[in-house]
């Protein structure tokens, strides 16, 4: 059966009332036994006593509160999915179940970081001398207003590039999460735009 229980809470921070006094781990393994055929309710039951637990690890390790709520949400997806693998001769549900939030919080720290590291590195690739002699070049001989003129010379790529970046003002990070590519794709197509607009103005290089 398909994951239809898709409910979220306004806060995961006050999602999940603590379980009654007497609850133990056998609830949970018997929620659990009840997800893996399928049981919709048995779900919601689980999300309601683990919610909150599993928001407080996963925001330990992730920091972020806005990641934090993703991050927990996809735990329960996997939960639901994976249900049918849980075995409680190898530990208890409560282990297995905050086993898995850990694994996930960890995976998008892990994520997160090797962006960061792609985005750094592709930035560093794209620091050379041609490129800021272009940037001195164009800013210092040509006036905006010639620049203006001269964008319709530039492919539709180049000229959103350079139009944020020198009318709207935005910066390298801000234009690549605007158009939803990498630093250094923008700052490749602001280099081979500033070439292009010298170029066709005359500036010398």
């Amino acid at each position: 059966m398909a994951l239809t229980w898709t409910r979220r809470e306004p806060s995961l921070r006050l999602a999940g009332a603590p379980a009654p006094a007497g609850a133990g781990d056998d609830i949970l393994e018997r929620l659990l036994r009840q997800v893996a055929r399928g049981d919709e309710q048995a779900f919601a039951d689980l999300y309601q006593r683990v919610a909150a637990a599993v928001f407080g690890l996963v925001s330990k390790v992730v920091r972020n509160p806005a990641q934090s709520e993703e991050v927990t949400q996809e735990v329960f997806v996997e939960l639901w999915r994976t249900a049918p693998r849980f075995d409680p001769a190898r530990g208890s549900a409560r282990s297995w179940i905050m086993t898995c939030a850990h694994r996930r919080a960890v995976d998008r720290v892990r994520s997160a970081e090797s962006a960061a590291r792609r985005d750094d590195l592709a930035g560093r690739r794209d620091q050379g001398r041609p490129y800021d002699e272009v940037v001195e070049q164009v800013e210092s001989s040509l006036e905006r207003e010639h620049v203006r003129r001269s964008l319709k010379a530039l492919t539709a790529l180049q000229r959103e590039a350079v139009v944020l970046a020198y009318y709207g003002g935005h910066t390298h990070r801000e234009i690549a999460e605007l158009l939803g590519v990498p630093q250094g794709t923008v700052k490749t197509r602001l280099r081979d735009g500033l070439i292009r607009l010298r170029d066709h103005l005359g500036v010398e290089a």
